[in-house]
C-alpha cells in the first residue's frame, strides 16, 4: 500500500511539471528590456566633408631683374615682411656708370640738335633770298630732324639705365611670409638663368584651402546655394578652427579622371595658426534641412548594408535597412528607411532576433 502511494505521488508531480512546461511554451520567450527612441524629423545642417590643402592667397617668386653680384640680404628667412620692405641689394656701381654714360650721350645729342637747328634757320634765310640752292636747305632740315630723333633715343637709353639701376634694389612686392634665400651673398645672379630666383613670399592671411567635392555633393551644395554657405576647418590636432571661412571659387567643370569638382575656400589667418601646405579637414555647411537622426550606437551593419532594430506594432523586434548620411556629433542622419513615429531600439542589440518581444524600460 505504501509503494502504491509513492507511485501515485510521483505520477501527480510529473503531470504537474508537464502542465507547467506546456503553459510556459505557450507563453513564449520573455520580453527583452530595451531603450527606445520614437524618431521624428528635426533640423540638421546640410554639411559636406572633404580633405583640403592650404595655400597662400598670394604666392610670388622674388627674382633678379638685372645681372650682377648679390651684395646684401636684408631680411631674416621665414620672417613676415610688409610690401616694399628691402630684401636684397645687387652691386650698383656698374649701373651707375652706365647711367652716367647714357646721360653724357644725351647731352651730346642735345648739343648737336641745337647746332643743327641754328644751321637750319641760317640756311633757310639764305634759301629765301636764293643765295643757296633749295637742296642745301632741305639737307639742313633733315639733319635737324635726325638730331631730334637722336635725342629721343638717348633719352630712352637714360630711362633704361635709370630703370636698371633701380632694379639693384629688390624689395618685397607683397606683404607676407618670406621663404629661404635661394642665392648666397657674393653670387652672380642673372635674369636669364636659374639664379634669377632669390626667394619667395607667401601671403598667409587670408589663407586659401583647395578641396574637391563629388558630383553628388556638388549638386547638394548647388541646391542649397540660396543659403549662407559657411566653411569650417579642423586643425591638424583635431580641434576646430576658431574662425569660419567662405567659398571664393567653385569649378565649372567636372574632372573626368576623378569625377570631382574643384573648390576653394578663404579663411582668416591673422595669427598664422594654419600654414600653407597643410592638409586640413573641411566641412562646408549650406543651411539646414529636416531629417531623422538616430544615435550611432543604434546602427549596425551586415553584408546587405546598415540597419537598425525597430519595435513593430506588436512590440516585437524587426530589422529595418537604412541609408545613412552624415554624422552629426554622436548621431547619424538617416536619409532613407525610417519614417516619423518609428520606434528605434537603442540598446541590448546583441539579444535581439527578428520576432523577439521587446519591452521599453520605464524612465526614472
Amino acid at each position: 500500500m505504501k509503494n502504491l502511494l509513492i507511485i501515485s505521488a510521483a505520477l501527480l508531480a510529473a503531470c504537474t511539471e508537464g502542465g507547467a512546461q506546456q503553459k510556459s511554451d505557450k507563453a513564449g520567450p520573455a520580453a527583452v528590456p530595451v531603450s527606445m527612441l520614437e524618431v521624428a524629423p528635426r533640423e540638421v545642417p546640410v554639411a559636406l566633408d572633404a580633405v583640403g590643402r592650404a595655400e597662400g592667397s598670394r604666392e610670388v617668386q622674388v627674382r633678379a631683374r638685372v645681372a650682377g653680384i648679390l651684395e646684401r640680404q636684408m631680411y631674416n628667412e621665414g620672417d613676415p615682411v610688409k610690401a616694399g620692405a628691402p630684401l636684397f641689394r645687387i652691386e650698383r656701381e656698374p649701373f651707375e656708370i652706365e647711367l652716367q654714360q647714357a646721360r653724357g650721350v644725351l647731352a651730346q645729342e642735345e648739343s648737336r640738335a641745337a647746332l643743327a637747328q641754328q644751321e637750319l634757320e641760317r640756311l633757310k634765310g639764305l634759301a629765301d633770298r636764293r643765295a643757296i640752292s633749295q637742296r642745301e636747305a632741305d639737307q639742313a632740315a633733315s639733319s635737324a630732324q635726325q638730331s631730334v630723333a637722336a635725342i629721343q633715343i638717348a633719352r630712352a637709353r637714360v630711362r633704361q639705365a635709370e630703370l636698371n639701376l633701380s632694379y639693384t634694389k629688390i624689395d618685397a612686392p607683397i606683404g607676407g611670409i618670406t621663404g629661404r634665400a635661394m642665392q648666397s651673398i657674393g653670387s652672380l645672379v642673372s635674369p636669364a638663368s636659374d639664379s634669377a630666383v632669390l626667394t619667395s613670399i607667401t601671403r598667409a592671411d587670408p589663407l586659401w584651402i583647395r578641396f574637391s567635392l563629388s558630383e553628388a555633393e556638388f549638386a547638394r551644395l548647388r541646391a542649397n546655394e540660396s543659403n549662407r554657405i559657411v566653411v569650417k576647418v579642423e586643425m591638424a590636432d583635431g580641434t576646430p578652427y576658431a574662425q569660419d571661412g567662405r567659398l571664393n571659387f567653385s569649378g565649372s567643370t567636372v574632372d573626368a579622371a576623378t569625377g570631382t569638382v574643384q573648390m576653394r575656400a578663404e579663411v582668416p589667418n591673422a595669427k598664422l595658426q594654419l600654414l600653407p601646405g597643410q592638409y586640413l579637414r573641411v566641412r562646408v555647411v549650406a543651411g539646414t534641412t529636416q531629417a531623422i537622426v538616430v544615435p550611432q550606437t543604434a546602427v549596425a551593419q551586415n553584408q546587405a548594408g546598415r540597419y537598425v532594430w525597430v519595435a513593430d506594432a506588436e512590440g516585437k523586434a524587426a530589422q529595418r535597412a537604412i541609408r545613412a548620411g552624415d554624422w552629426l556629433g554622436s548621431d547619424w542622419v538617416v536619409l532613407e528607411g525610417l519614417k516619423p513615429g518609428d520606434r528605434v531600439i537603442l540598446d541590448n542589440l546583441a539579444r535581439l532576433r527578428p520576432g523577439v518581444p521587446v519591452q521599453a524600460r520605464k524612465s526614472g
